[in-house]
């Protein structure tokens, strides 16, 4: 079948690091198409440090949790279109041409975010990015999956994850160099236009799938490509293997429907698997650690803007290093088996994280009336009208106080003792760093604060090499070719709307029921998440794209995971 008979014991890792000298073309192509996962990455991850800067920029935004969510979330809005249209861009115009056209919107909407004067003009720009990055989501796996012998396929679409969290990281980097210069988060979110730009330019410089190619009929064009990917005793068979899908599948003309996809057998099954790990990935709770990092940082007790972009770069090098270990691993081990590793660790990360909030929560140090009094006029009028009962008041009611003005917890210096509960304005504020003590509006001092980042750090460890690269790499091959752009833009679109619920909802959950349920919440959905993988989802590592299918004609459930595959059955091919 196509895509040739990998062995089972080689090592992919091994084998897609000696392309570098065996057949360069193959990694130009798959690092080309590959920075499209480095726009993805870097607009995840510079968000969540700008959002510090333009709260202090917009004091609209400061004050109002929706709207700085949905400048987030406007992007996953704006991602969810994109990913929906780009299915079809994908299968009529080929895969080179909506990676294209994702980098031109993506430039668009960086410019438009650097030149914004207000959170209207912002949120349009990220409305542009959230386009291009819906488009480019599926596109660049696919293109690299496409153009990428069978037996380096997983480690080469992994390399796409790789730079998705090689993004991440450089946005944490590029935020911190920006963090004194004047117009802060502008730097931040305009520099993005570069990439994108570099991406177009490399991109008309290279074929389009040779794959999509011979299905529209360019056979002459296909070959050549292939001649460059495949070697000598590998091309005849790859050539009669793609010839064979193809013409099964010109067989059936007609336009594929919903009901059609619904109807085919190994397609549902396939839809089951790519959808529900697309979901999960999501549900998880990653991109609440990637687009809210350093707010997650504060709330755990770590006041300053600059510090908790530090800390958060600890966790973004974490996420970096696990995409590394998944290019190794993930035709190592395997999709099934790394996923269910990843996810029992993601489980265990977010019991200690739910713990350690916890404890914060009930450790929060207490208020004293003394110390607010010192601040003259400015004491928090909710605390002064409590008056009688403002002795249980602690540090995180004080930042809770619902009524207006919102107030906030000036530490004395040894942070976890009794501080003030002030008015949360400029001029407080500004007194209360004049004094060298630390301002805290969104979480509280804490001797957990650490155990938190420990707890953050296993999350990124663990998600990273597995449930960061598997549902792409599995919706990347699970699907019969025909169907392969409709149904990758179906599970890419899920990515985009759980995404979306996600995003939209974190920071006003954590103000609602607390960071620490919020994380209880995540580690539910991950044991759920367990449950799928084991019974749902099949082990694709080194089949042929084609006999993916024969194996989910065959069987739905796919609980024997651990058994050792038969390969031999493929090597007769």
């Amino acid at each position: 079948m196509e895509g040739g008979v990998p062995e089972a014991d080689m090592s992919a890792f091994r084998e897609c690091l000696s392309l570098s000298w065996k057949n360069p073309y193959v990694l130009r192509l798959a690092f080309s198409a590959g920075i499209g996962g480095l726009l993805f990455g870097y607009d995840t991850g510079v968000i969540s440090g700008a959002l510090l800067y333009i709260r202090d920029d917009f004091k609209s935004v400061d004050r109002k949790t929706w709207l700085q969510e949905a400048i987030v979330s406007t992007a996953i809005a704006g991602a969810i279109i994109g990913a929906a249209v780009g299915g079809w861009i994908n299968d009529r115009f080929g895969r080179k041409v909506s990676i294209i056209v994702a980098d031109t919107l993506f430039f668009i909407g960086s410019v438009i975010m650097a030149a914004a004067n207000g959170p209207a003009v912002l949120i349009v720009g990220r409305v542009f990015v959230g386009l291009g990055v819906g488009m480019a989501s599926m596109a660049s796996p696919l293109y690299i999956s496409e153009a990428s012998p069978t037996r380096v396929r997983g480690a080469l679409v992994s390399l796409n994850s790789f730079l998705i969290t090689g993004g991440q990281f450089l946005s944490y980097l590029i935020n911190l160099a920006f963090t004194k210069a004047p117009g802060t988060w502008r730097w931040m979110l305009g520099v993005a236009a570069l990439p994108a730009l570099i991406q177009i330019v490399l991109m008309l410089s290279l074929p389009e799938s040779p794959r999509w190619l011979y299905r529209k009929g360019k056979e002459d064009e296909a070959k050549v490509i292939l001649k460059k990917i495949y070697e000598t005793e590998d091309y005849d068979n790859e050539i009669q293997q793609l010839k064979e899908s193809v013409e099964m599948e010109l067989k059936d003309t007609e336009k594929i429907s919903m009901m059609q996809l619904i109807k085919t057998t190994s397609v549902r099954r396939g839809l089951y698997a790519g959808v529900g790990l697309a979901f999960f990935q999501q549900f998880v709770g990653i991109n609440t650690v990637m687009y809210y990092s350093p707010s997650i940082v504060q709330l755990a007790g770590f006041a300053s803007n600059r510090t908790a972009l530090l800390l958060s770069l600890i966790t973004s090098g974490l996420n970096a290093l696990g995409s590394i270990l998944s290019i190794y691993f993930i035709d190592k081990t395997g999709r099934k088996k790394l996923a269910l590793i990843s996810l029992t660790g993601v489980v265990l990360s977010l019991a200690l994280l739910t713990v350690t909030f916890r404890q914060t929560e009930i450790h929060s140090p207490m208020v004293s009336p003394f110390e607010s009094k010192q601040f003259s006029n400015n004491t928090c009028p909710e605390f002064h009208t409590a008056a009688l009962n403002n002795q249980k008041w602690n540090c995180m009611r004080c930042i809770q106080a619902t009524n207006k003005p919102s107030c906030g917890f000036c530490a004395v210096h040894n942070k976890v003792q009794p501080g003030a509960c002030v008015i949360n304005d400029d001029y407080t504020k500004k007194q209360c760093g004049n004094e060298n003590r630390a301002w805290y509006t969104k979480g509280c001092p804490s001797n957990f604060g650490w155990i938190a980042l420990v707890g953050l750090g296993l999350y990124i460890i663990f998600f990273s090499p597995g449930m960061g690269t598997v549902p792409w790499v599995v919706n990347s091959e699970i699907y019969p070719l025909r169907y392969r752009g409709i149904c990758g833009g179906i599970a890419s679109t899920i990515v985009w709307v759980s995404n979306l619920v996600v995003s939209q909802s974190f920071l006003s959950l954590t103000e609602v029921i607390g960071p620490s349920w919020t994380f209880m919440i995540f580690g539910v959905i991950s044991i759920a998440a367990i449950i799928f993988v084991i019974v749902f989802v099949p082990e694709t590592k080194g089949v042929p794209i084609e006999e993916v299918e024969d194996m989910l004609e065959k069987r739905f459930v796919q609980i024997k995971f651990w058994k050792k595959r038969d390969y031999d059955q493929y090597q007769k091919h």
